[in-house]
């Protein structure tokens, strides 16, 4: 079966609908996506980056506690991401017993980078999910918050860039996920409805909370199994290979071009091949 235009019917109805009123699903036409830790191993990176550094490796949970703490700083307009990457590191250092000045937390900060840019590796689902995606004719965007050279780079570095047809990147919008404008800017510039895009990412409030109140379609991607029931309006997966499936089964009209048709592959997912 053709499951790119042919999908299965979903058993749901819709809340207003009347008794027994089939749902009708919506036109999907872009597919965002995330990229540290949806498409990048970005966590297994920073604790190698970290251990090898400080010659610890139980240092990541107080990495990801300071950086969420910076972060929510640059979401909230109030320092920028060269500026975070600095007091990060520096609140870091301290809160391991390191009083350093600031040309030790520079050296410290590009030593970290040049780790990292080495240990870039991407999620084994990745590859068959972006292939699968082109192939399906729905347009794909990496929506991201971070600083644009980094994640340009890394991009780059890991053969990305030509499954995008947009990068919308917080750090050189001034603006960022949960915003809804970071999401509205990727659909406008694509020529998109909200209505007629889904969002996929792994962190829970920024990217698929934060698309659900932008108006798009929300997919949180629990690699760790952490979840035990979704929010309500947000879809959950456990890895990349299970988003055709969802795609396939709410979305009826994947508007594939008629002459990429037979070019749409099969896609192996944990319960078979669609």
């Amino acid at each position: 079966m053709d499951f790119a235009l042919v999908p299965r019917t979903p058993s749901r109805t819709t809340p207003d609908a009347p008794d027994g009123a089939p749902w009708e699903p919506p036109e999907l036409r872009l597919v965002c996506l995330d990229i540290d830790d949806t498409l990048i191993d970005c966590t297994a990176a920073i604790r190698y980056s970290l251990s090898a550094l400080t010659g610890q490796n139980d240092l990541w949970p107080l990495w990801d506690l300071i950086t969420e703490e910076h972060v929510a700083l640059v979401v909230a307009g109030e320092i920028d991401y060269a500026t975070m990457h600095h007091k990060r590191t520096e609140c870091f250092l301290a809160e391991i017993g390191i009083l350093a000045d600031e040309d030790q937390v520079k050296g410290f900060e590009r030593r970290r980078r040049e780790i990292l840019t080495r240990s870039w590796q991407l999620f084994e689902d990745v590859l068959p999910c972006l292939e699968w995606l082109r192939a399906a004719g729905v347009l794909v965007a990496a929506v991201t918050n971070a600083s644009g050279a980094h994640q340009r780079k890394k991009i780059a570095d890991l053969g990305l860039a030509r499954f995008f047809d947009h990068v919308a990147i917080a750090g050189e919008l001034g603006v960022a996920k949960p915003d809804p404008a970071m999401f509205h800017s990727v659909c406008l510039g694509l020529g998109c409805d909200p209505a007629q895009a889904v969002h996929v990412g792994d962190k829970l409030d920024t990217d698929a909370i934060g698309a659900r109140d932008a108006g798009l379609g929300a997919v949180w991607l629990d690699r760790d199994g952490i979840a035990e029931r979704a929010p309500a309006g947000v879809h959950t997966i456990a890895g990349l290979d299970e988003l055709p499936e969802l795609l396939v089964s709410e979305f009826a009209k994947l508007g594939v071009p008629a002459q990429r048709a037979t070019e749409t592959p099969a896609f192996t997912v944990r319960n078979g091949v669609l």
